[in-house]
């Protein structure tokens, strides 16, 4: 690792980040076993772990995103935003990955698909939050967002539910993947170009 990658990792607090997200992903990957072993449950009782542990992880993402060195980024003779690409697409990959493999099965409906997919919404919406309002509020508009449709999505999957309800979706529905990889695409490009917002105190 060459002293200008080591720099950014340590700058950002990657270490801390990457153990809370095997934190996540522990847990997330007990509670759906425990949720699918209750009497008259079933996969579908996984809704809650595919909904809330991949916006624990992007508000984990998100918060590492803050910079301890904003002048040195600044003033900075090369380039950062080639770190901050490879930094949000590695904990994004990892993060899906885990995640995906805590909710084993049933493909079809609250499973891998489904996590992949709310791990790239979620973390696509705080990483445009760390652009807007700065790392350390970054986790605030998905939690908002997550836990007002969490509570409103209608039972039935899809019709406009599928986009503005789109993390209480089962994996095939194309309208709710559509609307997340545009979060993460928009919110990855804003990262990239803008960075962080500097921060204060």
């Amino acid at each position: 690792m060459s002293s200008w990658s080591f720099l950014y990792v340590r700058s950002r607090a990657l270490p801390l980040t990457a153990a809370t997200l095997a934190g996540i992903a522990l847990v997330a990957a007990w509670a759906a076993d425990w949720l699918q072993d209750q009497p008259y449950f079933d996969h579908t009782a996984r809704v809650p772990v595919v909904v809330l542990a991949p916006l624990l992880a992007s508000s984990a993402i998100g918060t590492g995103l803050h910079s301890h060195s904003d002048e040195l980024d600044r003033t900075a003779v090369r380039r950062w935003w080639p770190l901050r690409l490879l930094h949000l697409l590695a904990l994004t990959a990892v993060t899906a990955g885990v995640l995906a493999a805590a909710v084993p099965g049933h493909p079809e409906e609250f499973g891998g698909p489904a996590m992949v997919r709310n791990v790239l919404g979620a973390t696509g919406v705080a990483a445009a939050s760390a652009a807007l309002l700065g790392a350390r509020l970054s986790w605030l508009p998905m939690t908002v967002y997550g836990g007002a449709v969490y509570l409103a999505a209608p039972r039935d999957p899809g019709g406009a539910a599928a986009v503005w309800a789109w993390p209480m979706q089962p994996g095939p529905q194309g309208a709710a993947w559509a609307v997340a990889v545009t979060a993460y695409a928009a919110g990855a490009a804003l990262l990239v170009v803008r960075g962080a917002r500097p921060e204060r105190g």
